[in-house]
This record gives structure tokens, sequence and C-alpha cells, in this order.
């Protein structure tokens, strides 16, 4: 107890938590069983929302998710691969989109993020031109995409079937105007001057003459219509998309599970202890992810010695999130037994009923 209280004092802050996290991540991501899942390259996010302990101030602010009800929400990014490689904490009442980017831009795993998902409540024009600037594919699941309008070039007309999607012409003159300034801000992000989140939710606020947030939004304009085009005719896109969100909300519903101090609810007043909780949430839930996958890849393997090898197709819908076989309440006994020269406990019975 001495020891953890010392861990405590000492070692808990947030770059201890990234760089913890960060190690993690990279020894899930070299596991062989990873790659049946995904490559790495595509990546969702979503906030889950925690319900505050108590009364709070909170309760004066409303959405249209969770009411006057407080509490904060946990914007965590996962890889196709389970791995949940960045949360922050935001206010329950604020919009997601400004913190799409900063998951992707922020992060310090090995993860080479080329597409990213999210649901409506992540999507602007401007996430959708920040995005193309700085490299990557925007590809969220909107909901009603039927009514979001399009937006064509000068000159150029759409189809009779599109016609009725068209909301007007993207103003070319202002955005070659501003074109250099999209580039500075795209630099600046990158090289960490301003966050992305910061400068999103400043241009968001700005009025609607102001020049910079006009170009990003024309700029965001072309990138959406040509995703919804895609969307549209390309199924094999769409299912990539709703996979990804799907392993988003699996990975949420095992943060729920361990999420069960103090009956489940936040607490913490500071918001510097808020984001030690989501810290050190999503580094329990990463580590029982890496935990699952190991010896997961430990029965697989134990499989083809045996003469059962399973099929990559079977593999990739065996997700590394159960938690049945954790005790997550109880005593906790630290064993002094080591472990095999593997590193792992012997499996606890051999799997036969696949083999026979």
């Amino acid at each position: 107890i001495r020891q953890l209280a010392w861990v405590h004092d000492w070692h808990v802050r947030e770059e201890t938590y990234t760089a913890a996290l960060t190690r993690i991540i990279d020894a899930h991501r070299a596991l062989p069983l990873a790659s049946a899942w995904g490559d790495g390259t595509t990546s969702s996010s979503d906030g889950q929302f925690y319900k505050a302990g108590g009364r709070g101030a909170g309760t004066g602010d409303v959405n249209a998710r969770h009411g006057n009800e407080p509490g904060v929400s946990f914007y965590t990014h996962v890889s196709d691969q389970y791995g949940p490689f960045h949360t922050k904490v935001i206010a329950a009442s604020a919009s997601e989109a400004p913190h799409v980017l900063d998951g992707l831009l922020y992060h310090q795993t090995g993860l080479a993020i080329e597409e990213h998902y999210t649901d409506t409540g992540g999507v602007t024009d401007h996430v959708f031109g920040l995005c193309h600037l700085l490299g990557f594919r925007f590809a969220p699941r909107i909901r009603d995409l039927k009514d979001r309008r399009l937006y064509l070039f000068p000159g150029d007309d759409a189809p009779s079937s599109l016609k009725p999607l068209v909301g007007g012409e993207i103003d070319l003159e202002h955005l070659a105007v501003h074109w250099s300034e999209l580039l500075r801000l795209a630099a600046s992000i990158r090289s960490g001057t301003v966050t992305a989140s910061a400068m999103l939710r400043r241009l968001a606020a700005y009025p609607r003459q102001n020049g910079l947030a006009l170009a990003l939004r024309e700029l965001g304009r072309v990138e959406r219509t040509i995703f919804t085009l895609d969307w549209l005719r390309d199924p094999a896109l769409r299912q990539r998309a709703n996979a990804g969100l799907n392993k988003g909300e699996a990975r949420n519903a095992l943060a729920r599970a361990i999420f069960f101090n103090r009956l489940g609810e936040m607490r913490d007043r500071s918001f510097e202890n808020q984001s030690y909780r989501a810290s050190g949430l999503n580094l329990l839930v990463a580590a029982i992810i890496l935990w699952n996958t190991r010896y997961l890849q430990a029965a697989l393997d134990h499989l083809a010695a045996n003469g059962t090898d399973m099929k990559s197709d079977l593999i990739r819908h065996v997700a590394p999130l159960g938690w049945e076989h954790i005790g997550l309440t109880g005593d906790y006994v630290w064993g002094a037994d080591p472990l095999p020269e593997n590193g792992l406990r012997p499996l606890r019975r051999p799997i036969s009923i696949l083999a026979a």
C-alpha cells in the first residue's frame, strides 16, 4: 500500500499516463493477432457520458442527449485494432467536432492513422476542411445525410437525380485569396503551436464575415460533397465506418463495466482530477485489451499445435474486450510465484471442442 501511495504522489500526472498508454498500445500493435482486426491505419472516436455525483453547477447546461443531468464526457479515439490510443475530458454539453483532430495529431503511439470515423456529433465543414489539409480522410456516419446539401464548382451542372441535393456553388475566389492563410493554419496545428480543438472552437465562434473561417468552410464543403458521393456509391466505405464505430461502442461497454468506483459517478470537481480519472480508466482498458489479446493468441497457438487452425475470417470477429474472467471487485492477491519462461500463465484447460 505504501508503494502504491508513493507512485500516486510522485508519478500520477498526464505525461506519465501518456507514456504508459503509448507503451501498451505499441506492445498491442506488435502482436500478430492485432493485425487480424486491422492494419492500424483507421480509427474512430466517440464521447462517453459519465454522470456527476451530487448536485453540480452543470445542471444549467442542457444538451439533446443528456438533458440537464450534470456530468462530463470522455472523448476517446480507438484504432481498428481496438487500441484506445487517446482520451480527453470535454464538457457534456460541448460539441465533439473540435476534438476529433486532437487525438489524431497528439497521440504518441506508432499508429499511422489515414482514415477516421465519427458519428454526427463530430461533423462540421471546418473539420472536413482541416482533415484534408492535415492529410486525414474524414469518413463520418452522418444522420439524415439526404438532408445535407451538395456544393458544385462554378459552371458545373449536377445530374438530374442529384439536383434536389445541390445547395449552391463553392466560392473559389474567396478560397484562393485565403489559401495561404489556410496553409499557415494547418502548419501551426501540425507543429503544435496551437491545438486543433482550440483553433476550431475559435473559428466556429468568429462572425460569419471572417475570411479564414469562411475559406475553411468552403474547403470543407468541397470535401463533404466528395465524401457524400463516395458514401452513397461505395458500400465498402459504409461497412468500414460502421465497423470502426462499433469497435468504439464495444470499448465503451468495457470502460463502463470498469468504472464502478464511487457508484460509477464522476465525483472529481477539478479538470485536472477529471483528466487523471479519464486517463487512468483508458490506461486500464488498454491493459485489459493487451492482456486479452496475448491470451487469445496463446489459445490460437494451442489450437494450431493440436491440428485446429482457425481461419482468419473467423478470428477477426473475436474481440479482446471481454471482462467476465477479470475480478473487478473483491480481494486482490499479488502472487510471488514466478511466471513461466514465456511470461504467460498456463491456459486453464485445453480447448477440445473445436478440435473434436
